[in-house]
C-alpha cells in the first residue's frame, strides 16, 4: 500500500516540520523573563518543552502558561539544572533569565550540555566570569545571544549608523545611560527557610557566597539588587544595553576603553558619573542624568559637525534637519521580538548573531571597568586628593599603569565562588 505521510511533516498547510522546530528550556524565569518567554513563545518554529527554577512558584506559572498554550499537560519541570538537561537530550535551545548571580555559570553548564543559549544580562558579575563565559560558548560551538535587544531596534541601529557612516564629523564623544552604580555587602535579617520544595535556598544563591534567607530577595521583584554578591550595581544593569551601542558606534567591537575615572561635583563629592576614554581619543561618558526624556536606556552619540540623541520611546533628537532627512524608521517598535527572531535563524544557521558571547564579552568588559574605578574613587575628595584613573590594556585584559589602585584593581577582576562552582 502506498506510505502516508501528514502535510503537517511536510510543512504543508503552514505547519512547521519536525526537522524545523526548535525545542526549548527556561531557566530562572520571573517577571522579564515571562516577557522574553512570551516572545519566543510567538514563533511557530519554537516549541517549548521544560522548566527549571528554584522556586515552585515560577516553574508552575511556566507549565501554566505553556501547557495553555499548546492545550496540553506536557511541560516538565525541574529544579535542579543537571537533571533538567539529562532528561532532555532533545532540547535545542534554553532561555536563561535568573537573577544575575547566576548568568555566567548557567551560560556555561549549557554550553557543556550542548544547548544553544539566550542569556539575560549582565553575562557575569566579574571580569573573569564574562571571559568564561564566552570561552565556554566558543569551545563548545554554541550559538550565544545575549538579551541586550537594541542592536535589534530600529531607532538605536539607525543612531549607530548615523555615527559609524561619519554623519557626525569625527567622534568625541559617546553617552550611555546607566544607573547609581553603588552596591552594599550587607544581609538581610534571617528568616526560617521555607521547605526545599518551595523554594531551594542552596539552589537559588548558587555559585555566590551562602547567607541566610530572606524572602525579599525573591518574593520583591529585583529584591535582590543592590547587594554586592547578587548584583553588579547600576552600570552593569543598564550597560550592557547602552555602553554596548556606544561601543558599537565608535566600531570598537573587539576593544574596550582604556581609561576609566570617576567624577566628583563641586563640593568633592562623588557622583554617579564614570568617564573612560578610548585609545582613538573618542570619550565614552556613563551617566543617569541630564537626559532628553525620550525613554528609557537612551544613548547620545556626539561629533565635531552634530549630535544624536535617542532612547526606549523610539524618539530620536538631532542637531541638524540635515541630520533628521536620515531617520527614515517608524517609532513602533516590539523590543525583544526581533532580537529573539535574529537568535533563532541563528540556531538554524550556526551563524554569530549581534550580541554573541565575543562582542558582549567587551561590551562587559568596560562596564567592569567602570563599576572598579567607581568603587576604589573615595566617596569625597578633598582639594589635595588625586583622582583615581585607573589604566587598562584590553589586549592582556588587565589593569596596568602607576595609579596606587592598580593592584586592587586587579584583585577585583575575579570574584571567590562558593564549593563546587567553578569557571
Amino acid at each position: 500500500m502506498p506510505f502516508y505521510v501528514p502535510g503537517k511533516l511536510l510543512g504543508r498547510d503552514g505547519a512547521v516540520p519536525p526537522s524545523e522546530m526548535i525545542l526549548l528550556g527556561a531557566f530562572g524565569i520571573g517577571f522579564r523573563g515571562m516577557i522574553v518567554l512570551n516572545a519566543f513563545l510567538a514563533n511557530p518554529d519554537v516549541r517549548f518543552i521544560s522548566i527549571c527554577d528554584a522556586r515552585r512558584s515560577s516553574r508552575e506559572a511556566v507549565k501554566r502558561r505553556v501547557d495553555e498554550l499548546y492545550g496540553t499537560t506536557d511541560t516538565t519541570m525541574f529544579r535542579d539544572q543537571f537533571e533538567f538537561y539529562d532528561a532532555h537530550p532533545e532540547m535545542d535551545a534554553v532561555l536563561i533569565a535568573t537573577g544575575d548571580r547566576w548568568h555566567s555559570m548557567a551560560s556555561i553548564v549549557a554550553a557543556k550540555a550542548g544547548v544553544d543559549i539566550f542569556v539575560e544580562k549582565p553575562i557575569s558579575l566579574s571580569m573573569q566570569e564574562t571571559r568564561a563565559v564566552e570561552v565556554a560558548a566558543n569551545r563548545y560551538g554554541r550559538i550565544l545571544q545575549v538579551g541586550t535587544q537594541r542592536r535589534n531596534i530600529e531607532n538605536f541601529v539607525t543612531a549607530v549608523r548615523i555615527a559609524q557612516e561619519g554623519k557626525l564629523g569625527k567622534l568625541t564623544e559617546l553617552h550611555a545611560h546607566t544607573l547609581y552604580p553603588r552596591t552594599v555587602h550587607d544581609w538581610l535579617p534571617a528568616q526560617p527557610e521555607p521547605p526545599r520544595d518551595e523554594i531551594d535556598w542552596d539552589l537559588w544563591l548558587g555559585p555566590v557566597p551562602w547567607r541566610p534567607y530572606n524572602e525579599r530577595y525573591h518574593s520583591v521583584p529585583n529584591g535582590w539588587h543592590g547587594f554586592y554578591d547578587l548584583h553588579g550595581g547600576g552600570i552593569l544593569e543598564w550597560g550592557p544595553h547602552t555602553v554596548d551601542l556606544c561601543q558599537w558606534a565608535n566600531q570598537a567591537d573587539e576593544t574596550a576603553p582604556i581609561e576609566y575615572w570617576a567624577t566628583y561635583n563641586a563640593n568633592g563629592d562623588k557622583t554617579s558619573r564614570v568617564e573612560a576614554r578610548y585609545a582613538n581619543g573618542v570619550k565614552l561618558v556613563m551617566r543617569d542624568s541630564g537626559w532628553l526624556g525620550l525613554g528609557i536606556c537612551p544613548i547620545r552619540f556626539e561629533g565635531e559637525e552634530g549630535w544624536i540623541e535617542t532612547g526606549d520611546s523610539g524618539f530620536t533628537e538631532v542637531s541638524s534637519d540635515a541630520l533628521r532627512k536620515e531617520l527614515r524608521f517608524s517609532v513602533a517598535n516590539h523590543p525583544v521580538d526581533d532580537h529573539v527572531r535574529e537568535f533563532l535563524d541563528c540556531v538554524k544557521s550556526r551563524r554569530q548573531p549581534s550580541c554573541n558571547a565575543t562582542v558582549s564579552a567587551m561590551t562587559h568588559m568596560a562596564c567592569h571597568c567602570a563599576k572598579i574605578v567607581y568603587d576604589l574613587s573615595p566617596d569625597r575628595k578633598s582639594a589635595s586628593d588625586r583622582d583615581v584613573v585607573l589604566q587598562y590594556d584590553p589586549v592582556k585584559e588587565e589593569f596596568v599603569g602607576s595609579d596606587p589602585n592598580t593592584d586592587a584593581a586587579n584583585r577585583q577582576r575575579s570574584r571567590a565562588m562558593r564549593s563546587p562552582w567553578r569557571v
